[in-house]
Order: structure tokens, then C-alpha cells, then sequence
């Protein structure tokens, strides 16, 4: 007798299985099902078919895979969750019962992590088993950070504990040591959201944001719960990755942690890192790129330089021509200290960037400069970059923190200084009469400078971290204009608009026009020469109309018939404006006779236009043969990209103006 497949247990009614099953299933409340899908990176799916998938008439909302619950219920977790839901009822049992001092036994017997530190579970196997090797768990630091760096910045409250952001803040300042020792931040980007940054770890790009040191509001619509249960997985994740990663350069962690410092406002500073051998390891001996710096051991390089001597005797040989192997054997190239260059193959090519000796070392950029901050700047990111690129002398005012290099801002080794104020003014003490140059000695007031030393602007670090080599410091003076802060980890495309390339380089033929003609007149002439050709066009399309039904063909027009059609056509548009201006009340404005220049540019824009019209019907007639969806796949391509071309030439609009009321500005002055 053949088997029958019975409704819901076959086909995708038997591979989904909806959220209220699931949860009776594993007998867990809700929110502990949610902790438990989100540890384990189990998602919700969608059918195919709704409708056939579900098992009841009213329709659910939340499907998951039914071999996915299933692995659940091997979890070590359930068991976690059950204890703590059996320990409640006993407790609300003995409530009930007006037995408090049994109640009171209970929950001092119970693992409370905000009395007594002890979590109630570990979420160890969980990291092991979502991560197998640890280039895994590095790829998916970019949203680990980002959640652990906001949950740092965060004020405390009911939904957010202390302890929770005491430990988010413990395990970002460990990872940025890690980021200081190794030099491994590349690049870092101001933004409206917040600070970006990106790290290169163990050759995997990292990157991730941090919030603005403001105070933040926290609102009711956001379900911290839900963060918080994802926070909590973090927390786990990047304790692990930090382990690994202070052991794979030799150094001891946890590393210590002062809390009197850190109570202070030092953040950095609290922390003081130590090697294998628990010897603290200095800053200026740091380890760079993952790996250990160590020199050659000289009684190594003794016995190696005296083997090959040995060696070099027994082969009979002249020495000079072993110390030149490279000139004298054949079939081997000289060497040179010449490097490649990247040349195209075929006229045309694309232009690959080339190749150069770099002098600088980005990652020792500011190791030469004692650096100051004012009381008004970002202390902490900068602090971060200017770390991580080298620098061990920085100084702050000492409202700002513990752990400065120095809170005298007077100190005569101090190179350059980070000001975020209006232009600072050079000032020489008056009562000094001596003419002594002693920094020291000098008494300056507010927004005065000291002399000798290089004052920039905030965004002077982050340009220069970007681009690996120190920008000029005028750019970027006290009160100046300072230049496009670009996101490095954007690249412009081809015909993109690009603020590093003038003007002149990537605006359109007709952008060109139009600017040249409002420079003739000082009016614009986009709109009004639009109106002017769409007139124009629609003229000269009637005339063939009326030209075509009539029948009548008078031979090709002379020199004369056109300058009198031009004449007509500029009295009618020249009566239509007046029309229009006295229906709307205005007074009519006469147009001024244009020069021989204006002239040509208008002919020649003229003629553009005619051509971008002759191309557009041209692609119109193309269209028509390609099929009906090649067709609507072209015209969304065509769609796209025009829009990007509208947006680039409102940003070449803009910068337009912005560099006529500059030149304006500076004409006057």
C-alpha cells in the first residue's frame, strides 16, 4: 500500500517552521529566544509561497528553517535559560507564600551579574563555533566596533548599566594600544555621523565609526534590549580578538589598568602595556605592522661572515669577484635601483597609477614633533592618530585629562600646536624690554601665539594621515579656508566630479558656453537660452511642417532670407518677452546689443544643441531596434546616469559661484 504524504509534512511546509512553534519547541520564553537566535546568527527567512507554507488560517508572520531550530535544541545555553526560569518561580512561589527570608535565600544563592559579577553563562563556545579560524572573527570586527564604541560613549541608565559601558570603553582603549603599538591605522575620515576609521589587521582592512565626544540623548523608540544582547555578544567577541592579538606580538594581556588614571579622564594613559616577561614595554620601542623589529645578533653575523670567507678561500676564486657575483654572471640581469613603470599596451588604456620610492615612513609621520591641544579640539581622536602615526610627545591643557605630555603650553619643545579658534595673533610680551627670546618668560593673552611654533587646524592631521605625507601648514592656519576634506575611502570615477581637478578640466562644452556668456553679461543664460532654442526648434519644426503640406519648394535659401528669418524670430521673441513682462506687472527691460563675441558663443552653442538633438534621435532610432528587454534595461542605464551627470553639474554649479564670490572678495579687497 502506498504511503500518503499528509498537509505539513512535505515539501516547504516541512522545511519552515513558524516563530510561535519554535518557541514551543525549545520551551523558552520569547526574549530568551531572541538572545539565542542572535548568538547563534540564526535568522528569520522568507518562503516562497506563504500560503503554502503555512499551517493555520491565520497568517504568520515569521518563518525559520526548521533544520535551523532543530539545531537549537542541542544548545548548552537551554539549559542556562531553563535554571534561571525554574529559580524565578521558586522565588515568585515564596513571595506568594509571604516567605521572605526564603525568597531573600534564593537570590543570594542565585548568580546575579549586577550584584555580584558573575554572569549567569559564558558565551565562549558560541565565539569557537561561529568563528573557526581568526581571520573570520577579524572580518566581522566592523560592526563589533562600531556597536562597542557607541555603547561607550553612552550614558548610563536602566536599559544601559554601568558596567556594561565601564567594559565597552575597557576593550575599545585595549584595541586602539594594540592599533598605537603595531601602527596599523591607515585612514580615518570626518564625517556627519562620525569619525571613521580603517585599520589594516593581519591584512585584513578594517573598518568602523566612532561618535562625537557630545552628550547623548537616549531615546525611548530604540530597544536596548536588543542592542544590548548583540553588545553582549561583542563584548565576548573582541575579548577573544584582543587576546589574540597582544599574544601574536609578545605582549601580556589584559594589560594593566590604573583606575585611579582613568577616574582622572587619562582613557589612554590608564592602560600600560607589558611583555611576555612582564617588563613594561616602552612606547618608543613599539612593534610595527604585527611583527617584531630585531637586528641581526652580531656573534651570528660573525660566524656567517667567517664561513664565507672560508668558503670563498677553498673555491680559489678572486674575492673582488665574488663580492660583484651580479656583473660578472651571465644570463643575469644588472641590478638597478630603477623600478618598473606601468606603460599601456594599446593607445587608449587605462593609466595605472606608478610606482614610486616613498621617503616617508607613514607610520612614524608625526615622530619628529611635540604636539599641543587646545582646550577646544577633539583631545581623544586625536590623541588616537597621532599615536598610532608615531608621535610620543602630546601635550593638553589640564582640564582636559590625565596623561599629557605636558599641560604647560608655554613649553619651548613644543612644535606644533592644534587650535580650533578664529586667527590667533602673534603677541610679544610689552613688559619684556630686555629683548630676551625666552618662550617661557613671555606673558601672552588670550588668542595670542607664541613664536616659532606651527599652529594648524584639526583637519591638518586628518589630511595629512590620509594622504601619508604632512600638508603644507598655511592650508590649514588659524581662521583660513580650509580645502575639501575628501573621504579616502571613496574613488572617483571617470567623468565623475572630482573637487582636487580645476574647473576648467571636467566641465561640459556647453557648461563652458554658458559660463563664458554670464561672464560677458553678468546674467545667466541657462534658462534663457533653453526657452530661446525650445522656441527656436519648435519655430523651425512648424515652418518644415508648413513647408511639407504645402508643397511648394523655393530652392535653398540665400544669405539674405536667413538674416531676415533671424530678424523675425528675434522681433517675436522680443515682443513675447515684453508680453509677458506686462501681464506680470514689470517694467520691460530693452536687451542689450550684443558684441561680435557674444555672437559666435551663441552660434556655437546653437550648434551644440543641434547636435546633441541630431545624437538623440539617433540613439531614439537605435532603441527602436533592440528588443523590448535590452530596451528597458538601456533606458534604465540611461536613466541612472543621467541622473549622476544632473548631480555633477550642480556640484560644478556650485563651485562656479563659490569661485566667483572668492574672486569677487578678493577684487575688493
Amino acid at each position: 500500500m502506498v504511503k500518503r504524504n499528509r498537509k505539513g509534512e512535505s515539501g516547504q511546509a516541512k522545511n519552515y517552521i513558524t516563530r510561535t512553534q519554535a518557541v514551543k519547541k525549545l520551551q523558552l520564553s520569547l526574549p530568551d529566544f531572541r538572545k539565542l537566535c542572535i548568538w547563534k546568527g540564526i535568522y528569520p527567512r522568507e518562503p516562497r509561497n506563504r500560503r503554502k507554507v503555512s499551517k493555520s488560517a491565520t497568517a504568520s508572520t515569521t518563518f525559520y528553517y526548521t533544520k535551523d531550530i532543530q539545531y537549537l535544541l542541542h544548545e548548552p545555553l537551554l539549559q542556562k535559560f531553563r535554571d534561571q526560569k525554574v529559580l524565578e518561580k521558586k522565588i515568585s512561589r515564596a513571595l506568594g507564600r509571604g516567605d521572605v527570608s526564603d525568597a531573600s535565600r534564593l537570590e543570594r544563592n542565585a548568580a546575579r551579574p549586577d550584584k555580584t559579577g558573575k554572569p549567569r553563562y559564558t558565551l565562549n563556545h558560541v565565539i569557537r563555533e561561529r568563528y573557526p579560524t581568526f581571520i573570520d572573527a577579524i572580518r566581522d570586527l566592523d560592526d563589533c566596533l562600531s556597536m562597542l564604541f557607541l555603547f561607550a560613549n553612552l550614558p548610563s541608565t536602566t536599559a544601559v548599566p554601568a558596567k556594561m559601558i565601564a567594559r565597552c570603553e575597557r576593550l575599545c582603549l585595549e584595541f586602539q594600544h594594540y592599533l598605537i603599538t603595531t601602527n596599523s591605522l591607515r585612514k580615518s575620515f570626518l564625517s556627519i555621523k562620525g569619525i571613521y576609521y580603517q585599520a589594516n589587521i593581519q591584512g585584513e582592512d578594517v573598518l568602523w565609526l566612532v561618535p562625537y565626544k557630545f552628550n547623548q540623548r537616549v531615546v525611548g523608540d530604540v530597544d536596548f534590549r536588543i542592542m544590548g544582547t548583540f553588545v553582549e555578544f561583542y563584548m565576548t567577541l573582541l575579548g577573544f580578538v584582543n587576546y589574540r592579538l597582544y599574544t601574536s606580538i609578545g605582549l601580556k594581556y589584559p594589560p594593566k589598568f590604573d583606575q585611579l588614571k582613568d577616574d582622572q579622564g587619562a582613557e589612554l594613559a590608564a592602560f600600560s602595556l607589558e611583555g611576555a616577561n612582564l617588563a613594561t614595554i616602552d612606547q618608543a620601542e613599539a612593534v610595527t605592522n604585527g611583527e617584531t623589529e630585531h637586528g641581526p645578533d652580531p656573534k651570528v653575523q660573525a660566524q656567517v661572515d667567517q664561513l664565507m670567507l672560508q668558503l670563498r678561500e677553498e673555491s680559489g676564486g678572486d674575492t673582488t669577484a665574488e663580492e660583484t657575483p651580479a656583473e660578472d654572471a651571465e644570463g643575469e640581469d644588472k641590478p638597478s635601483d630603477a623600478i618598473d613603470k606601468f606603460e599601456p599596451v594599446a593607445p587608449g588604456g587605462d593609466v595605472l597609477p606608478q610606482p614610486s620610492y616613498s621617503s616617508n615612513d607613514p607610520a612614524q609621520l608625526f615622530a619628529p614633533f611635540t604636539f599641543f591641544l587646545s582646550r577646544e579640539t577633539p583631545r581623544q581622536s586625536l590623541e588616537f592618530i597621532l599615536r598610532a602615526f608615531g608621535c610620543k610627545r602630546i601635550g593638553w591643557d589640564s582640564v582636559l585629562g590625565e596623561g599629557s605630555f605636558t599641560t604647560d603650553e608655554s613649553d619651548p619643545s613644543i612644535t606644533h600646536q592644534i587650535v580650533d579658534r578664529p586667527l590667533v595673533q602673534a603677541a610679544m610680551d610689552e613688559e619684556a624690554g630686555d629683548g630676551e627670546d625666552n618662550q617661557t618668560a613671555q606673558k601672552l593673552g588670550p588668542n595670542h601665539r607664541y613664536p616659532g611654533r606651527v599652529y594648524v587646524q584639526p583637519q591638518w592631521v586628518w589630511d595629512s594621515v590620509n594622504d601619508e605625507e604632512l600638508k603644507s601648514p598655511e592650508l590649514y592656519a588659524p581662521g583660513a579656508g580650509l580645502p575639501p576634506h575628501l573621504s579616502p575611502f571613496v574613488k572617483t570615477a571617470q567623468g565623475q566630479y572630482d573637487p582636487t581637478i580645476p574647473l576648467e578640466e571636467q566641465q561640459t562644452e556647453a557648461e563652458a558656453i554658458d559660463a563664458q556668456l554670464e561672464d560677458a553679461d553678468g546674467q545667466p543664460h541657462d534658462e534663457e537660452s533653453e526657452v530661446e532654442n525650445d522656441m527656436d526648434i519648435a519655430s523651425g519644426d512648424e515652418e518644415e511642417e508648413e513647408e511639407e503640406e504645402d508643397g511648394d519648394f523655393g530652392g535653398f535659401p540665400g544669405e539674405e532670407n536667413e538674416a531676415s528669418d533671424d530678424e523675425d524670430e528675434s522681433a517675436t521673441l522680443e515682443r513675447q518677452r515684453e508680453l509677458e513682462a506686462e501681464m506680470a506687472g514689470k517694467s520691460v527691460q530693452s536687451k542689450k546689443p550684443a558684441d561680435a563675441k557674444t555672437k559666435a558663443k551663441l552660434e556655437e552653442k546653437k550648434a551644440l544643441e543641434k547636435k546633441k538633438k541630431q545624437e538623440a534621435e539617433d540613439l531614439e532610432r537605435a532603441k527602436g531596434m533592440l528588443s523590448k528587454k535590452k530596451r528597458k534595461l538601456f533606458e534604465q542605464m540611461q536613466y541612472t546616469n543621467n541622473k549622476k551627470s544632473a548631480e555633477d553639474m550642480k556640484l560644478r554649479a556650485k563651485r562656479r559661484k563659490m569661485e566667483k564670490e572668492a574672486a569677487a572678495k578678493k577684487n575688493k579687497a
